[in-house]
């Protein structure tokens, strides 16, 4: 913990001329008791590396900092926001450390061993494909503490027959535990968005799929739900299609929002075989 107290985040935002931008899909997170109660959702961080996304001026950093996690790894492409991050570090030795790169071109398990944890207030633009790359090598993470819109959220832990289930959900729910933790309105933020926002939490399954499973299952989703309106017969043409029903058991008449996770899972587990 430092010594000296820290200037408010505002102060420093306001000294270094730091506002959100919309091409960055930045909307700051600064109230304290907010901040401090997302950390907690990713339980208890003694000795856990936390990689931390789009920190931004550093609000959800020092609650993070606030825990016993081992270190934070904050990555921030926004050159603007590197030196408040770099001061904040300063009151952390080694225990904060600032990577200054883009996040959608980072592995980020090469960050820190593990135990390691992702929590992070995502920047809107790049939430979903950040999740399905983490998703491809959940094995490595312990959980992932994420907040979105509260239209992706709910599309991510949706259950079938509902209009939010999707390829999103699918995908999650095959390699982790997934529960909508808390809802945070657009006051909440600066500037606030136009929409709700909420903290999703995902718990890595103990087993994972290989990595060509994944991408045969990626394959699988898109087609079905590509064309959603569509019977299963005709959207998995291209994958077997009726052969491939008939062998999972599944009627070729059914749509992809009526089918379980395993189903699909099933699905991808035959493509696969005749793939090998």
């Amino acid at each position: 913990m430092p010594d000296t107290p820290l200037p408010s985040l505002r102060a420093i935002m306001t000294a270094h001329g730091l506002d959100a931008r919309k091409s960055l899909g930045q909307h700051f997170l600064l109230d304290p008791g907010i901040t401090a109660r997302i950390a907690g959702l990713a339980g208890d961080l003694r000795g856990r590396h936390v990689v931390e996304i789009g920190p931004g001026p550093g609000g959800l950093t020092r609650a993070l900092l606030e825990t016993p996690a081992e270190t934070v790894h904050a990555v921030e492409i926004d050159q603007r926001a590197w030196p408040l991050l770099e001061d904040l570090a300063a009151y952390y030795p080694h225990r904060l450390h600032i990577v200054q790169a883009d996040a959608t071109r980072l592995d980020a398990t090469t960050l820190s061993p593990t135990p390691r944890q992702i929590v992070a207030n995502l920047p809107y633009n790049v939430g979903t494909p950040l999740l399905i790359g983490w998703l491809r090598q959940a094995a490595q993470w312990e959980r992932l503490t994420l907040m979105f819109q509260a239209e992706v959220g709910e599309r991510i832990c949706a259950a079938p027959d509902t209009s939010a289930y999707g390829r999103l959900a699918v995908l999650a729910q095959w390699c982790a535990e997934c529960r909508l933790l808390m809802k945070i309105p657009p006051g909440a933020f600066t500037p606030p968005p136009k929409v709700d926002s909420v903290v999703v939490g995902l718990i890595p399954h103990a087993e994972q799929p290989e990595p060509a499973l994944f991408r045969t299952m990626e394959r699988i989703t898109a087609l079905a739900f590509g064309q959603r309106r569509k019977m299963l017969r005709s959207s998995l043409k291209a994958a077997g299609g009726e052969a491939l029903l008939e062998r999972a058991g599944i009627a070729p008449t059914r749509r992809a929002e009526t089918l379980s996770v395993a189903e699909f899972a099933q699905l991808a587990a035959l493509v696969r075989e005749d793939q090998a």
